[in-house]
């Protein structure tokens, strides 16, 4: 009968060793942005997805620090002398979470099913020929005709980001979302204690193998030093700011402007910008509903609106916003205020003379506001405002970010549950030019929510796709800008810089396009 207190020896020594290890686990706490309801970041472009996606996928290509695109999942790549035919070797060591090995079959259903939903992708797979995969690890990507930006759209750091999925899961429809949440990346999401409104848990892939260059930006090696990743959803911004001070949280994602005085304040607390080239926001059209289906009627917002009101609605301190009319961002190489010094002063007179010409017949605006993510919850208010002293009748209806997301995707008339317009923000890498910005995409049911249809637009995108010379490059985007105020897509309301909070126990936060946690530490 010996064996019964060994046995139980055994089990509690066991129990104990499991205790020690969950205790030396090292848990990274972050109150993120938003909650994370959609995690299929191929579908939709919300910002959380995007952070989502890079906790548990990888890319073929990403952007370092100095935002150059460096080869990722690639080992090696090469272009043929007459730059129609591209290959793409994959590295060493490559594997899905499921324990398979990535293919090259993989990655070419994952850039398709990818470049159904994103612009960059559409251009670029509007130039592809074919896409084949000789072998395993082989990419071997066909032109019609030489195009500028392959190696530019591999690499894009913003929604939608090209993320490489198992075939059997990037087959499924574009228009569907994925329930397969299997991937290649350094973390491994739990879905088993998803719980939206509340949590989301990543651990680290013990299998997944770093390239061998030090993390730079988004690219470079993806070493993995905390045993998890846990991100509780905080809707208060105070109660968010609250758990850092406490030691609650290690991380807010995007603390309130308003309350940086207070963690500045706080001697266990550091502020970094970890995307210095900032974002920009933008009021969106749903050009398939009167009154936006009319140009006139979008060119009347342009009008009635102005950068400041919203930004100091939002941001508050001037430290952190910037006023630019420019189209592409204010200090990137295609800024320009060309077509828009008149603009975005809410010259009240001139958008209502444009709302008689248009014919305006006081349909109401359904636009949605978001409001529990703290940077975007006033604009919508301000916008209403600024818009009814044009002359606009405005209902705005407000809803969590997450329900907004879903519903942009919806066609329905504004009355039966669809939309005419919402708010939002996008990186400023990822609105540097014509190609890369979502919303200048105007190929009609192939664009993105709002669904523009202009013909110029898409000549001039597509020109800007094949110039090489920054100064042919320069004129076109000009020409893209002038060509959007006469058809307004969207209406870029300036752009503000965003910086992190965390407690300074936390290391290795890399500064990037998008936000990343391999590499960071905590004690």
């Amino acid at each position: 009968m010996a064996y019964r207190p060994v046995r139980l020896f055994l089990a509690v020594a066991l129990a104990a060793g499991a205790l020690v290890c969950a205790a030396n686990a090292k848990t990274l706490r972050v109150a993120p942005h938003s909650d994370l309801k959609v995690v299929d970041p191929i579908w939709t472009t919300a910002l959380i997805s995007v952070n989502h996606g890079y906790m548990i996928y990888d890319t073929l290509f990403a952007l370092d620090e100095k935002l150059i695109a460096q080869p990722q999942m690639v080992d090696r790549y090469t272009m043929s002398a007459d730059k129609l035919t591209w290959t793409f070797t994959l590295r060493d060591g490559l594997g899905w979470h499921d324990g398979a090995p990535v293919t090259a079959e993989d990655c070419i259903a994952s850039l398709k099913r990818w470049g159904a939903r994103d612009s960059m992708g559409q251009k670029l797979l509007s130039y592809v020929s074919e896409l084949t995969a000789p072998d395993a690890k082989t990419i071997r990507m066909a032109m019609k005709e030489p195009y500028g930006l392959v190696i530019q759209t591999l690499a894009k750091p913003g929604a939608n980001v090209p993320f490489m999925m198992p075939q059997r899961v990037a087959e499924t429809d574009p228009g569907k979302q994925i329930t397969d949440m299997t991937g290649s990346g350094p973390f491994i999401f739990k879905q088993d204690e998803w719980r939206p409104g509340e949590k989301v848990v990543y651990v680290k892939n013990p299998k997944y193998k770093p390239r061998p260059e030090p993390a730079s930006g988004l690219a470079g090696g993806k070493v993995v030093k905390v045993d998890r990743v846990e991100w509780t959803w905080i809707a208060d911004a105070q109660t968010q700011v609250n758990a850092l001070l406490n030691g609650e949280v290690d991380i807010i994602e995007q603390p309130p402007h308003d309350l940086l005085p207070l963690l500045a304040a706080d001697k266990n607390i550091e502020l970094f910008i970890w995307n210095p080239p900032g974002r920009q926001y933008a009021f969106r059209f749903n050009t398939l509903s009167k009154p936006f289906d009319n140009p006139k009627v979008r060119q009347a917002v342009a009008y009635a609106l102005n950068q400041r009101d919203m930004l100091q609605s939002v941001i508050g301190d001037p430290e952190w916003f910037r006023e630019c009319k420019s189209l592409f961002p204010c200090g990137s190489p295609l800024e320009s205020t060309k077509g828009f010094d008149d603009k975005l002063d809410s010259n009240v007179a001139k958008a209502r003379a444009l709302l008689q010409e248009a014919g305006y017949d006081g349909t109401p605006i359904v636009l949605m506001q978001s409001t529990d993510i703290v940077a975007l919850s006033n604009l919508a208010p301000v916008s209403k405002s600024l818009l009814e002293k044009a002359g606009f009748k405005v209902d705005v209806q407000a809803m969590d970010w997450q329900t907004l997301v879903t519903r942009r995707t919806k066609k329905d008339p504004p009355a039966a549950g669809g939309w005419h317009a919402f708010l939002t923000s996008w990186a400023s890498v990822d609105v540097l030019d014509p190609v890369a910005a979502s919303f200048l995409n105007a190929s009609c049911e192939k664009a993105t929510f709002g669904w523009p249809c202009d013909a110029e637009l898409e000549r001039l995108r597509d020109a800007f796709a094949k110039e090489t010379d920054p100064s042919k490059q320069k004129a076109i985007a000009e020409a893209v800008q002038l060509r959007e105020v006469e058809y307004p897509t969207h209406i870029q309301l300036g752009q503000y810089v965003q910086p992190i909070a965390f407690r300074k126990g936390v290391t290795g936060i890399l500064a990037s396009p998008s936000i990343a946690f391999w590499n960071v530490e905590v004690k």
